[in-house]
């Protein structure tokens, strides 16, 4: 059974930064990418960070220059850096996880970003 814990969400304001992790345990065959989702209030789950097993990294335009995601393979933990903070980044930020037979959700985390 794999877990994704999820850690490091709040209440901000414009401006400000937080710094998301996600850490993974459990029976986790080989990872192919983990990435960040963000589900804001009324709309779907969208993708915002993605990377790969080699490193590679893709984000969605509106995080560019403002979001890093990076990686500890040692702990498999995922880590999203958010600076520069909008309102419109309010929402749960999920994190995923995709391996070579699965994929798995972590439970969310709230980000608050007042103006």
């Amino acid at each position: 059974q794999v877990q994704l814990v999820e850690s490091g969400g709040g209440l901000v304001q414009a401006g400000g930064s937080l710094r998301l992790s996600c850490a993974a345990s459990g029976i986790i065959h080989r990872i192919s990418s983990m990435s960040w989702y963000l589900q804001a209030p009324g709309t779907q789950r969208e993708l915002v960070a993605v990377i790969t097993s080699g490193g590679s990294t893709n984000y969605a335009d509106s995080v560019k220059g403002r979001f890093t995601i990076s990686r500890d393979n040692a702990k498999n933990t995922v880590y999203l850096q958010m600076n520069s903070l909008k309102p419109e980044d309010t929402g749960v930020y999920y994190c995923n996880l995709v391996s070579v037979y699965d994929y798995y959700w972590g439970q969310g985390t709230q980000v608050t970003v007042s103006s």
